[in-house]
């Protein structure tokens, strides 16, 4: 059973591989809409069309050093900014004329043109809203379960601690895992420079996180000093990755492979979990690993808006929520497990 899953997992990894080399984005470098996106910077007007929360003088000149400008709050959660009317009526006006050229749907700014946005004002991409909340809920269910049953259903130390070691690290994990998706919602709800840089920032932290974690459970390291020597050099990379987005530049094409990259080593941990744990439920673990190699495959290779409305991302997210509860399930159970063992040890 073990040789079976660590071929089919190199098949899977070796699909990721292939995809982790694809261009995601190729309308950010169309010409005509980055010449569209330009000219509603300086005007504030894509064709005939206008917005009046552009802030741009008579002669097309910025004033107060901004393209743009919030008026109240109010305005900035129930609006889009000058920014995002830019890039979304140009986006239509560019895929309006590749229909006519009969030409297929690309991404602009690592995302599908989606029919759910026409006219649908309170909400850019509601199916995506709605798939992120319920992810948050998951992950919510499945950490207050877990901490539930460190401390009031197993036993505790005299310090009233749990006997788990892996405890904190994986109660951490849940609190970034809530916020990733916490965060994934708001910027599906309004796509803005903040809730964008809040969002990939906050997958990339998680993805960090995560490959720590995966390398501590997985090889079993206990001490302080080995568990510092495999996070640091981690966290700096990940650390540096953020800075590089929100400061230097938003690169999609690039994030994308760094995320890929990033999915791939905790997977590969987890697998090595999988292929030497003897716990009797290590099947949900590896249904999590391999469950989230296909997902990502399917991201990656991703596909135009079905009905203009279902697409690759909503595909990977929604295939996330049965495997939230799977995994958060097979953590419980390997707590009991490890608890009991050590309360052998220890009388």
């Amino acid at each position: 059973m073990a040789k079976c899953c660590w071929i089919i997992c190199f098949f899977v990894f070796s699909s990721l591989v292939r995809v982790y080399e694809a261009s995601p984005n190729p309308g950010d470098s169309d010409q005509l809409y980055k010449a569209c996106f330009s000219q509603c910077q300086k005007t504030g007007c894509v064709g005939a069309k206008c917005f009046s929360c552009c802030n741009s003088a008579s002669d097309g000149s910025l004033l107060d050093g901004s393209w743009y400008k919030i008026k109240n709050l109010y305005f900035w959660w129930n609006q889009w900014d000058c920014q995002g009317n830019c890039r979304y009526h140009c986006m239509l006006y560019r895929e309006k004329e590749r229909i006519e050229l009969g030409l297929e749907p690309v991404k602009y700014h690592g995302k599908w043109p989606s029919r759910c946005q026409y006219g649908f004002q309170f909400a850019q991409e509601p199916i995506s809203v709605a798939i992120s909340a319920l992810n948050l809920v998951m992950h919510f269910h499945g950490w207050r379960s877990f901490s539930n049953l460190l401390y009031y259903s197993l036993p505790l130390k005299p310090d009233k601690t749990p006997f788990y070691d892996y405890a904190s690290l994986f109660k951490v994990y849940g609190l970034l895992a809530m916020n990733s998706w916490f965060w994934s919602a708001i910027y599906h709800f309004r796509d803005m420079a903040l809730t964008e840089k809040l969002e990939y920032s906050s997958v990339v932290a998680f993805l960090g996180y995560s490959i720590i974690l995966a390398n501590i459970r997985s090889f079993g390291l206990r001490s302080d000093a080995a568990r510092v020597m495999v996070a640091a050099p981690i966290f700096a990379f990940a650390t540096t990755h953020i800075l590089f987005l929100c400061n230097y530049n938003m690169d999609y094409e690039w994030n994308t492979k760094v995320c890929i990259g990033m999915g791939i080593a905790q997977a590969v941990s987890w697998a090595v979990w999988g292929g030497t744990t003897d716990l009797a439920c290590r099947w949900k673990l590896w249904m999590v690993v391999l469950g989230g190699a296909f997902g990502v495959v399917g991201k990656m290779l991703d596909f135009p808006p079905y009905q203009g409305i279902v697409h690759g991302e909503t595909v990977w997210q929604a295939s996330n929520i049965p495997l939230t509860y799977i995994w958060w399930n097979f953590i419980k159970y390997d707590a009991e497990s490890r608890t009991a063992d050590l309360l052998k040890k220890v009388r």
